[in-house]
This record gives C-alpha cells, structure tokens and sequence, in this order.
C-alpha cells in the first residue's frame, strides 16, 4: 500500500482535502513509494489561523519555556538521528552518512536556540537626561513561514524554525513536495518535546500553497532557500505583500587553485565537495579554476579521484553517492554533458547513461569532468545541481579573481595556497558571501550567518546566526521617565525636547 504524508496543522495529522496528491518516488529505483497531499488555499488558511491563534499565548511565553521545549526537542532529535536520516535517504537519495551529516547541521541550530536568551538580551541606558532612561528590546513578529528545498529536507527547515520559535514566532513550514516525510517526523518530535499545539505546522503542496502563504495578510515573514528564479519571485511578491522576507537563491561556487597549492589537497577538496551528494547542494564546488602551469596535472589528480567513487543506493553502507532526486532532473543535467564538447568544452570524464545493477530504473548519473571549459558554455553559466564539474584555465591570479566576480552569483568560493598575503587578498577582494581559505565548502557554523550575495540573495538579512535572530524579531525602544515626588511641576514646553 502507496504511503500517505499528510498535513501537520493545530499539533496533529490533518489528512488533505483538496483531492490533489503528488508522487514521491524512491530515487534508487525510480518506484512511487508515497503520496503528499496538497494544500488547498483553505488548508494554508487553517494552518496560518493555527499558527495565529497559538501567537497569543506563544509570543509571551517565558524564555526559560521556550528554550525547555527546545532542549527536550534536541534530545529526541539525537536520540531519532538515525530514522531522520532513513527517511531523507528514501526520498531523496543521499547516502545514510550524508543525511546523518544534514541532521548534525541542523542539530547546531537548535543548540543556538536553546541559548536563545543571550540573543535577546536588551539594553538599557540609565540617566540619558535627568530621571529618564532608554531601554530598546526585540519582540517576535508573529506568524513566519518557511518554504525549503528537497536537497535538504531536514536541514533546511532547522535553519529556520528553531530560531523563529525560540523568538516568539509561531511557524508554517512548506516543504519540498518531493521528499517530505522527514518535516512531518520532526513535527511529531517537537510535539512529543510538549510544543503547543499550533506554534509548528506543515502544509505541502505546489504553487498554489506557496502564493497563498506569501500573499496571506497574517504572515509576517517568509524564509526561503532554492533556485535563483524562484527567490527573486519569492522576494518580489512577499515583499509587494508588505512581508519581511530572506530568499536564498542559487549558486556556481568556484574554487580557485593557486600555482603554490598542494595539489593532492585541492583534488582531494575538488572531487568532495563537487560530487558529494551527487552534486545536489548549494554549496557544491562546480568550478574549480587552474592558475598558470598546474591545469593538466590538477585535472589529472581529479580524474584519478573521481573514477574511484562508489555509486549505488543510498541505503547500501558502501556507497558513496547515490541517485538524483528525479528522473527530469537527472536528464537535465545529463543535458550539459551532452552539448559540452560542442560548446568548446574537454570532456574528460562523461558520466550519463550510468546505471546500477539491478536498480536499473533508479535516477542514476555518472560523475562528468569538463575541463578547458569557456564561460561561454551553458555548462559554465547555468547552475547544473548535478555532479558535473567544470574546470576552467587562467594565467594568474587578478584574471581569476575578476572571473569568479563576473558571475551573477555571489554565494560560496574558496582559494587553495600555501600564501597567506594571496588568501587575505582574495578574502578581501571576492564577491561572495561566504568564503574558504583551503576549505572547500565554507558553509558557517551555528554562530555565524549563512547567505551569499548578487543573485544568491534576496533580502537584507543571511540566515540564522545574528542575521537569524533578527530577521524573526523587531526592535522596540522604550524611553520611560519617573520623576522624583520631590520635582517641581516642569509645566508646558513646546520646544523640541532636549536631554538636559
């Protein structure tokens, strides 16, 4: 019998309703495993007035409530690790070691909401003007929704939620519809931790539930993590609907490999982190660009890499990268390879028609290598999310730098030297929101934020860390003045107040 995955809404399963259901397959053998309701906009409807009523009470919670809830959270989080990560890996394809990686990340923003308090501290100063003091403080903004991806079905989503609750806010999540049972199982966790019924809901679905949750009148802000298109679309019609709003877009993350480098080293980064997850990842390396003489022999330590990876289902313990999440998504990306060489592209390794034996049907791809690519190529231009990598030949280090600029993506780069001047230069000097000196994915711990620029980013604030805590609050500042029963009565003054 075909799995159903259902709505969360008011703290419990909320079966759909609008007789629209969409397929989740197993991306390892291509089978439909499971059907996800879709939202109508009456249900997006009844999970934001859930998600209102809760704020009552919610929003002036304690903080010692709050980070209690959360703390209990994280310890069924830890204790159901293992079942989280099954569930990414049925649904999307990555490997057990990869989801298990995916739920210690998100494991690290909920132990930045545990110690909420300290992000919310006010301030306060004392005698501004005689008897008068000033104190500014951050409240919660109400209702927040959160729309994610399918690459990280848990990570993602704890990008986001942990913090919003932990402000204040109560929190619609719209996951991605072609792996959602994960969102749901960690709604059943916050709910078994004593969350309010209300405060955490999902609704899945397409277009219809997104617009709906980004033209409602009661949400407030909207976080979003996917595509470049779609980010901007978010951002402009949230925005146009007077919401705050954080969209992060898509990326072509580079990785710029001086002549002094250790080449081992950066062929070792290379293949990590530009087939790891089969390439499905905002922060996957796509271009690496060879500075002067070290192209052939860097290529070649790449090739010799990458030939070695093991690729199979996700589930078995000795793969290495599993499937794609779709069979569409799996022929687009096959799509660059094929107009590679035409599109003056050398094709070193072509990974497309690859199959597993005995998941034959599965959304399989091959690893591809393209070097000498120009960035005339689509292969080049577009981001493929896929394991396709492109490396690109430049002479010296200003002709690299200006390359990686000209892109209309700013999210993830990083420089592999043994120069520290170079790597301070390049830090300085690149356009990008998060960079690694001799790390190849630099995606922040807890503490910092997460977010790129250009066409990475929509909106003025990165996500989680400071940037997170203050998208998911307001600041409010309070000027109060308690005379002495002492004072003479000041009497009335139409001038400009002044502190005296």
């Amino acid at each position: 019998m075909t799995k159903i995955v259902n709505h969360w809404i008011g703290g419990k399963t909320v079966e759909g309703t609008s007789g629209n259901f969409g397929p989740v397959t197993d991306p390892a053998t291509g089978q439909v495993t499971t059907k996800v309701a879709y939202a109508s906009t009456d249900e997006v409807d009844a999970a934001v007035a859930a998600a209102k009523d809760a704020f009552v009470t919610w929003g002036q919670s304690s903080l010692a409530q709050r980070t209690s809830i959360l703390f209990k959270f994280r310890a069924l989080l830890d204790q159901h690790r293992d079942e989280i990560a099954e569930l990414i890996t049925a649904e999307h394809g990555k490997v057990h070691s990869d989801a298990l990686g995916e739920v210690a990340r998100g494991l690290e923003i909920v132990d930045l909401a545990c110690g909420i308090n300290v992000q919310l501290k006010g301030e306060l100063s004392t005698q501004v003007a005689t008897r008068v003091d000033v104190a500014a403080i951050r409240q919660p903004l109400g209702v927040v929704a959160g729309i994610t991806p399918f690459n990280f079905p848990a990570m993602v989503p704890m990008w986001m939620f942990p913090l919003a609750i932990a402000c204040g806010n109560t929190f619609v999540l719209k996951p991605s519809e072609k792996d959602p049972s994960a969102s749901v199982r960690l709604a059943e966790l916050l709910a078994e931790a004593g969350l309010p019924d209300g405060v955490f809901n999902v609704v899945h679905g397409d277009k219809v539930a997104v617009d709906r949750l980004l033209e409602h009148p009661d949400v407030k802000a909207v976080s979003f993590v996917g595509s470049t298109p779609i980010a901007r679309y978010i951002h402009t019609t949230a925005s146009a609907n007077g919401k705050r709003v954080q969209a992060l877009g898509g990326a072509k993350n580079h990785m710029l490999v001086l002549p002094d480098a250790d080449l081992d080293a950066a062929a070792d980064a290379a293949v990590s982190a530009a087939y790891g997850s089969a390439g499905e990842r905002c922060m996957a390396i796509s271009a690496v660009v060879a500075v002067g003489s070290i192209g052939d022999e860097l290529v070649e330590k790449i090739r010799e890499r990458a030939e070695k990876i093991k690729i199979g289902p996700g589930n078995d313990p000795t793969s290495e990268m599993g499937p794609l999440i779709t069979a569409t998504h799996r022929d687009k990306v096959a799509s660059y390879v094929h107009n590679a060489a035409a599109e003056g592209c050398e094709v070193v390794l072509d990974g497309t028609g690859y199959t597993v034996e005995g998941y034959e049907n599965g959304h399989w791809i091959g690893i591809s290598l393209l070097d000498k690519v120009p960035t005339t190529a689509k292969a080049y231009q577009d981001e493929i999310f896929g394991p396709v990598l492109c490396v690109l030949r430049v002479d010296t280090y200003e002709e690299g730098v200006a390359l990686i600029n000209g892109s209309p993506f700013g999210n993830g780069t990083a420089i592999f030297t043994r120069d520290g001047g170079a790597a301070r230069r390049f830090q300085l000097e690149i356009e990008a929101g998060m960079v690694g000196v001799n790390v190849p994915i630099p995606v922040p711990v807890g503490y910092h934020s997460f977010g790129g620029w250009k066409d990475s980013l929509f909106g003025d604030h990165h996500i989680y860390g400071n940037d997170g805590t203050h998208f998911y609050t307001r600041g409010k500042v309070i000027t109060s003045r308690w005379p002495d029963p002492a004072d003479a009565p000041s009497g009335v003054d139409l001038g400009f107040p002044r502190n005296h």
